[in-house]
C-alpha cells in the first residue's frame, strides 16, 4: 500500500481485496481506494462522474472504490496501529449539527482479511464512529452521506474482525480516537494544509501519539542532513526485511510489529524529492534510485 494526495484527493495504491459502502460500492479486487473532495453545494456532474473524473485526472482506470466530501483532504487524520491504518475526514459543525457534513472512514489491513471479515470491520468502524460522536456529547450517529471502505491486501489471515479480534481491535480503537480529531481539524479556525498523523505506541504504556516535524524530540533520528517529509512511511509496513524487521511488540498483547527504525530510505534528501516529484513511484524503484546514487559516489 502506498498513498498520497494531490489538492482535492486521498489516493491509496495497491491491490486490493475491498469492500465499501460509498458510490458504486460492492466487494471486489480493486487497485485504488479515493477519498475526492468537492464544493458544497449542487452536485452538476454527479458523484459517480465526480470520481471517474478526478481518477482519470491522476492516470487511474475505473478500477476503484471512492468516497465523496466536502471535507479538505489536506484535514484528514491517518492512524497507524500495528498493520491496520485509518484514514478519516469528518465535517462536523459542532454548533450546527443538523447541517453536518459527511464521515469518510477509508480502512486498510496490511494482513488479509476474508469477505466476512471485510463487512465485519465495516460493523466495527461503524460502531465505533457512533462511540466516538455520543463521547462528544454529538447528538447525532454520524449524518445521511458516511461511507465506508475497507481494504486488505495479502492471503487471508483473518476470517473474523469483530471488535475483540486483532484488526477490529486496531479499527475500533483508531476510530474512536480519530473522529474527535478530525472534527477538531475541521473546526479549528486555522489549518496547516497538511494531515495529521497519530500512531500507536505501547513505549512506556499503550498510548496515541500525534507525530509533528515541529517538535520532533529525535531529530535527526538517522543522520544530519535527512529530511523528514516521510517519517510517517507511505509505504509502511513494507515487510521488505532489507529495510526493517519484525520485532517483539511491547505490549501487555505481546506478538509481533513491524519496525522500520534502521531504515533511511525516505530521509535521504534526493529520494524524498523524488518521491514527491512522482508520488505513484513504487518502493523498488526508490530502492534502484537509491543503488544508483550510491554507484555514482
Amino acid at each position: 500500500m502506498r498513498y498520497y494526495f494531490d489538492t482535492s484527493s486521498l489516493f491509496i495504491r495497491g491491490i486490493f481485496r475491498a469492500a465499501s459502502t460509498g458510490i458504486s460500492g460492492g466487494i471486489r479486487t480493486v487497485s485504488t481506494l479515493i477519498n475526492h473532495t468537492v464544493p458544497a453545494g449542487p452536485d452538476k456532474e454527479g458523484p459517480d462522474k465526480e470520481l471517474e473524473l478526478a481518477a482519470a485526472g491522476a492516470g487511474i482506470d475505473r478500477d476503484f472504490f471512492g468516497l465523496l466530501t466536502t471535507v479538505p483532504v489536506q484535514q484528514s487524520c491517518i492512524l497507524q496501529y500495528d498493520f491496520v491504518t485509518v484514514f478519516i475526514t469528518a465535517g462536523i459543525h459542532r454548533g450546527q449539527p443538523v447541517n453536518a457534513g459527511t464521515i469518510n472512514i477509508i480502512v486498510y489491513s496490511g494482513e488479509g482479511l476474508g469477505d466476512a471479515a471485510l463487512l465485519e470491520t465495516i460493523m466495527v468502524a461503524t460502531e465505533a464512529k457512533v462511540e466516538a460522536l455520543q463521547e462528544m456529547d454529538l447528538m447525532l450517529s454520524g449524518t445521511p452521506a458516511d461511507a465506508v471502505i475497507v481494504g486488505c491486501e495479502g492471503e487471508i489471515k483473518h476470517r473474523n474482525a469483530g471488535r475483540l479480534t486483532g484488526p477490529g481491535r486496531s479499527v475500533r480503537e483508531s476510530v474512536i480516537h480519530g473522529i474527535p480529531q478530525a472534527i477538531k481539524r475541521f473546526n479549528a479556525p486555522q489549518h496547516s494544509g497538511r494531515a495529521s498523523f497519530f500512531i500507536f505506541s505501547r513505549f512506556k504504556g499503550d498510548h496515541w501519539v500525534e507525530w509533528t516535524p515541529e517538535i520532533c524530540p529525535y531529530f535527526p533520528c538517522h543522520f544530519p542532513g535527512q529530511v523528514c517529509d516521510f517519517c510517517y512511511c507511505p509505504y509502511y509496513p513494507c515487510v521488505d526485511e532489507k529495510l526493517g524487521e519484525w520485532a517483539d511488540s511491547s505490549g501487555s498483547k505481546g506478538g509481533k510489529v513491524w519496525n522500520c527504525a534502521r531504515c533511511t530510505l525516505l530521509h535521504e534528501p534526493e529520494i524524498a524529492d523524488y518521491l514527491k516529484k512522482y508520488p505513484m513511484v513504487s518502493r523498488a524503484e526508490l530502492i534502484r534510485l537509491r543503488d544508483f546514487k550510491k554507484e555514482r559516489e
